[in-house]
């Protein structure tokens, strides 16, 4: 007896060697099945934490590095009694000003600085996002919530450093605050970090901006829809009223800085300056189309209910601001605003994504206006500040009055807004199902046969070899059952030609 065939053995292919693998198909797409994760140098994939650290010290020794050159530089050409003659003093100086891009208060003997420009948040914001990147370039992230941690990873060294320099620049005259340097350099690092790491994930995978909406819950992402376009009227209308009011007050503004004389290089610089204190300046026109005001200086207003002013600091944009006594009749046109943001708003929540019960709707209108109110609230608090201890301790918005008179306006009139939007959203689909009912009814109506004579069919009686089976198997009655006179539709006849019927 022969043996049973075993497994049939590989073949190695001519001229030896192991076999090939077939390989993978491609994924839809055009991507490779496998595709290799990203790697550091030497085809080794980095620690997220450690890669976090490095990130953060680069990002705040490229900082310290840019804003130390600029002192040493105004420490040469400044004349000897601007600077101190200590070198410590000028890398002091140059820390200062690095927690002050940060927005970290300084207490002097004068009083308190914190009205720092928002636009100084741009530098240190670009340096952690391209850190944010190269830390998911050098790390193994697979899926994209772990941008969360890679923010983490970066966000927390990063405070770490604020708080030892913070720390650094201390000395008898200056003391930066350094639970202001903890906070903001951690929220800082954990927003723009977190961008640029995600950011990286996305353009790995091939996936744009508009794509990671798609992967939001539907009802999260219509909510922030409507968040951003209620805030984006409220940003039009803030610029809007810093520009007429600069416009109206152009004249001052000429002569402040003919006064000053600045030159040709201060004169860059004095631009630079506003163009930093731009966003601030729209956050101020927010309040007040909102209705709180803001204040420039203890016991100042400037409110639709009218302005009251001291003494202001040299600069000519603040050209912009009214005169003492009644609110500009044209500047309350501003108060509808708020309103109008929260109707854009409420249309853009429930525009694409209806709830099925009417009653609903006007509850995420409001949660619209709710989201708005609490950011326009950190906007006010991150614009204002201290400017001093005298008459320019106060100056700025009150951010919870901002916040809660924001959201109220707002989520009022979203919340009207998409009622409506969620009504007729349901009365248009109640009426296309009607609509759609009776188009069907009056196609069945259409398509049904006439009534009318129904002639008798006589069907032929079948014999024969081939069909003589079937009337054998049925007897007698049967057969006439079957082929006698019937309503049925006519049957094909057999075919004559058959030979079995001769």
């Amino acid at each position: 007896m022969s043996a049973p065939p075993g497994p049939s053995k590989r073949r190695n292919p001519p001229g030896g060697g192991r076999p090939r693998r077939p390989r993978r198909p491609d994924r839809p797409g055009g991507r490779p099945a496998t595709a290799p994760g990203p790697v550091g140098h030497g085809g080794q994939t980095r620690p997220l934490y450690a890669s976090g650290g490095i990130g953060a010290a680069s990002a705040a020794s490229i900082g310290l590095a840019t804003l130390t050159t600029l002192t040493l530089a105004g420490w040469i050409a400044a004349p000897p009694a601007t600077f101190s003659d200590d070198i410590v003093d000028v890398f002091r100086m140059a820390v200062r000003m690095w927690l002050v891009g940060h927005h970290v208060e300084l207490a002097t003997s004068h009083g308190r600085l914190g009205l720092f420009p928002i636009g100084l948040l741009v530098l240190p914001g670009l340096l952690l996002y391209h850190s944010g990147r190269r830390l998911a370039r050098v790390c193994v992230l697979p899926r994209l919530r772990h941008a969360f941690q890679a923010a983490l990873a970066l966000a927390g060294p990063y405070a770490a450093i604020a708080g030892t320099l913070a720390l650094a620049g201390r000395d008898d005259t200056v003391q930066p605050s350094m639970s202001q340097a903890l906070v903001t350099a951690f929220l800082l690092a954990f927003t723009a970090g977190g961008l640029g790491a995600l950011r990286q994930l996305l353009k790995d995978r091939r996936i744009p901006w508009r794509g990671l909406l798609r992967l939001m819950p539907l009802r999260l992402r219509v909510l922030l829809a409507g968040l951003f376009s209620a805030s984006a009227v409220l940003v039009l209308t803030g610029a809007l009223l810093f520009l007429a009011g600069l416009i109206a007050g152009l004249g001052d503004a000429v002569a402040t800085t003919r006064q000053l004389a600045p030159g040709a290089v201060g004169g860059v610089l004095l631009l630079v300056i506003q163009l930093l204190y731009l966003p601030n300046a729209i956050v101020f026109g927010v309040s007040y189309a909102v209705g709180t005001g803001f204040a420039f200086g203890a016991d100042t207003v400037v409110a639709p209910t009218g302005v009251a002013l001291g003494p202001l600091p040299e600069l000519p944009m603040l050209a912009a601001l009214p005169d003492n006594g009644p609110a500009p009749v044209l500047s309350l046109a501003a108060l509808a605003a708020p309103f109008l943001a929260g109707a854009v708003g409420g249309w853009r929540t429930l525009r694409d994504a209806p709830v099925p019960v009417n009653e609903a709707a006007p509850l995420w209108g409001f949660a619209c206006g709710v989201g708005t109110g609490a950011l326009w609230a950190g906007l006010a608090a991150l614009a204002g500040g201290p400017l001093g201890a005298n008459r320019l301790a106060e100056v700025g918005p009150s951010p919870w009055q901002v916040g809660v008179v924001a959201a109220l306006e707002v989520g009022v009139s979203a919340a009207v807004a998409a009622w409506v939007v969620n009504w007729r959203h349901l009365r248009d689909a109640a009426a296309g199902d009607g609509a759609g009912r009776e188009g069907v009814r009056q196609r069945r109506d259409d398509e049904a046969p006439r009534p009318g004579p129904r002639r008798p069919v006589r069907r032929p009686r079948l014999s024969g070899s081939r069909w003589g089976g079937l009337r054998r198997g049925g007897g007698e009655d049967d057969s006439e059952d079957l082929y006698g006179v019937t309503y049925e539709a006519d049957a094909d006849p057999p075919d004559r030609s058959d030979p079995a019927r001769d």
